[in-house]
């Protein structure tokens, strides 16, 4: 939705417009204004994204008004309104987004919204993206270098470079090593969440491998990979989780 204001002080100009931006349903206009005074207000305010601002005003003018708006953060959009096609190049000189001539026109008008909404579009920040933004800003927690074995009378740690591949199983994961296969408590999910991607790849729904202990890939059906691993075990490497580790199989 963009939030417009409407800065003319003509009135029947002012409702003019208003009555085209009602015509579309994406635009919503947040208020008026007659003065340079009153929409300085308005935009303190009513935060719009977008003022239409006449060009010609008393007092304060529109140029003069645009150029405090561009000080603002975060500052709105400006379209000039004029009835002088001259004021064009001064409104882009001041980074206004875009002009339109007095008697305005339904179908120019049309023109400039698009304008507005691929600039609006191209700002927009969703919840998802913030969210990730701030995922990032985060300090990363580091990467299992060990994990902790437990039994029923012992405990011990298992190096993490020491394993070739991980296996699900119910709720236990089976970690096998050169020699030896472990049993921990805890979902393949939460286990993988634990390994460095760098070095670990979940090939298929119960399986996660360390990348440096895969000896040979052999092509199968449908965009899938045989993985033969340096202890003899051959696995499937499906193609939903091919895809999602595109960077392994790339070409240089």
């Amino acid at each position: 939705m963009l939030r417009a204001l409407v800065v003319d002080d003509e009135a029947p100009a002012r409702r003019k417009l208003v009555r085209l931006l009602g015509r579309h349903a994406d635009v919503e206009v947040v208020g008026e204004a007659a003065s340079a005074t009153e929409a300085r207000t308005q935009v303190r305010e009513r935060r719009p994204d977008v003022v239409f601002l006449d060009v010609q005003m008393p007092g304060t003018d529109g140029v003069a008004l645009a150029s405090e708006l561009f000080a603002l953060e975060p500052r709105p959009r400006i379209v000039f309104v004029t009835a002088h096609a001259e004021h064009a190049l001064r409104a882009f000189e001041l980074e206004a987004l875009d002009y339109v001539l007095k008697p305005v026109d339904e179908d120019r008008l049309g023109v400039a919204l698009e304008r507005l909404r691929r600039a609006h579009a191209a700002h927009a920040v969703s919840a998802d993206q913030v969210a990730r933004l701030i995922d990032r800003l985060r300090e990363p927690e580091p990467y299992r270098e060990r994990i902790l074995v437990e039994g029923d009378e012992r405990a011990y740690f298992v190096a993490v470079r020491d394993i070739v591949w991980i296996e699900a199983d119910r709720n236990d994961a089976l970690l096998h090593c050169v020699g030896a296969t472990h049993t921990v408590r805890g979902t393949l999910d939460r286990l993988e969440g634990a390994l460095d991607p760098r070095a670990f790849a979940r090939i298929n729904r119960s399986s996660v491998v360390r990348i440096d202990a895969i000896r040979e890939l052999r092509t199968w059906f449908h965009g899938e990979y045989k993985v033969v691993l340096t202890d003899g075990t051959t696995l499937t490497w499906t193609r939903r989780y091919v895809g999602r580790r595109p960077e392994l199989l790339a070409r240089w």
